[in-house]
């Protein structure tokens, strides 16, 4: 099929929600390492990753070579038939969790699920049912994964589900309490507490947050903020889920999961993305009182699968084998650099923010009133992709620059993403 009759094959048998970033949408054939090509054979630097999900780059050999390997040999069972790619990857897992003080996995096939199931864990082992999420979060595309999204552009349909609450989030840029941090002490934080005598029962099943908000704008909380709500939620009876769907696996540098920047240990974490590099996994993992609250027959019928577990396995040795960990801190860090660099030249960029290969620009009309540029968000999403450059956008208003590129990628690369969003500052700000 051409370009043209991809993209109209699917406006006709698409979901006309099934949405594109760009005006024309782009159709990509194939990818290797940090690139992209498209129908026409252009090729692109991807950093957005595929929404935070290429972690060792397109097509890595070491991931693929596994799955060839497997593939000929066992491609599917379902979770009521034990498999020696699922244990041995639970139980690599259980060596990787804070402490390894979460040893008891259930695999499902995205994010959504893990995060379905974590709430459902939380619920059997509390014996109550209310939860408390994050005011601009994203935690999926089902019901109660859109119940749980405090953001109204992914809350589609009867959305609205009874039991949970909305905490504010660390939006230090735009304090919702107009506070200046660290002198605010952390209100947002300490907020909880109130929140839970005021609009909950007084005892609650659970809390689920993302490290760093994803869609959110990649929000990212101080370091007191997480270790504040997690005793406040612990002091009410609940549990503390880290969202770790596009946050886990290295990407926010030095730590496997990126709430460990924040010295807490969750009761339950979970994963998906990147710990697939594409293929679908999903992750609940959890303390082992608290899995086996989880009573009944419950199953997967692909999550787990042979294929899937393979494929994330090669993923996790990878990383192991190649540093990447130590390459998000380091040309993370230097990414960072790069972005205040430009922010110093760019009126546009009012926030840079982030942890690891996992940064943000938020644009803003007005320093000072820091009016949200929506408008010049999308012409740049258009000027990167003309200039052979992917990157992603998010944020309550689409006015934040979201950059997540496999976490193998070197200087080189960063200097090539930088140097194109110059000229196309430049260009917007001309």
């Amino acid at each position: 099929m051409t370009r043209e009759e991809i993209i109209l094959s699917a406006k006709q048998f698409l979901f006309p929600a099934v949405f594109h970033y760009y005006r024309e949408p782009l159709v990509i054939e194939s990818g290797k390492n940090q690139y992209v090509w498209d129908a026409d054979g252009r090729q692109y630097l991807d950093f957005f990753g595929g929404i935070v999900t290429i972690s060792v780059g397109h097509a890595n050999e070491y991931v693929n070579r596994a799955l060839h390997e497997q593939i000929d040999r066992l491609g599917h069972t379902s979770t009521v038939l034990a498999t020696r790619p699922q244990v041995e990857l639970a139980g690599k897992i259980a060596t990787l969790t804070p402490r390894q003080e979460l040893t008891q996995s259930f695999f499902t096939n995205s994010g959504t699920e893990a995060n379905e199931t974590a709430i459902l864990a939380a619920r059997c082992y509390t014996g109550t049912d209310e939860i408390i999420a994050l005011r601009h979060s994203y935690h999926g595309r089902s019901a109660l994964g859109m119940a749980l999204s405090a953001n109204a552009n992914w809350r589609i349909g009867p959305a609205t589900q009874p039991g949970i609450v909305y905490a504010h989030n660390a939006y230090c840029y735009r304090c919702p309490f107009g506070a200046t941090y660290p002198e605010c002490g952390v209100r947002c934080a300490r907020d909880l507490e109130e929140l839970i005598r005021t609009t909950t029962r007084g005892r609650v099943a659970g809390m689920i947050a993302e490290p760093i908000q994803g869609v959110g704008g990649y929000i990212t909380p101080p370091k007191e903020y997480f270790p504040i709500v997690s005793d406040i939620v612990g002091k009410y009876g609940g549990v503390f889920i880290s969202d770790e769907v596009q946050t886990g696996w290295g990407r926010t540098g030095d730590k496997w999961f990126g709430i460990e920047h924040y010295g807490v240990v969750p009761d339950i974490i979970t994963g998906a993305k990147g710990l697939g590099n594409g293929f679908p996994i999903g992750l609940t993992t959890a303390r082992p009182e608290i899995a086996a609250s989880v009573r009944g027959l419950t199953l997967s019928t692909f999550g787990g699968n042979p294929l899937a577990t393979t494929a994330a396995r090669a993923v996790i040795e990878f990383i192991e084998q190649n540093d990447l960990r130590r390459n998000c801190a380091e040309t993370g860090g230097y990414l960072r650099d790069r972005l205040l660099e430009l922010q110093s030249r760019h009126a546009l960029i009012g926030d840079v923010r982030g942890m690891g290969l996992l940064q943000a620009l938020e644009l803003v009309q007005n320093l000072e009133s820091r009016e949200p540029a929506v408008e010049a968000t999308a012409a740049l999403m258009e000027a990167t992709r003309e200039r052979g450059v992917l990157v992603g956008k998010g944020g309550l208003s689409g006015n934040c620059i979201r950059l997540s590129p496999p976490m193998n990628i070197g200087r080189d690369d960063v200097d090539h993403l930088v140097a194109v969003l110059d000229d196309c500052f430049a260009a917007l700000e001309a």
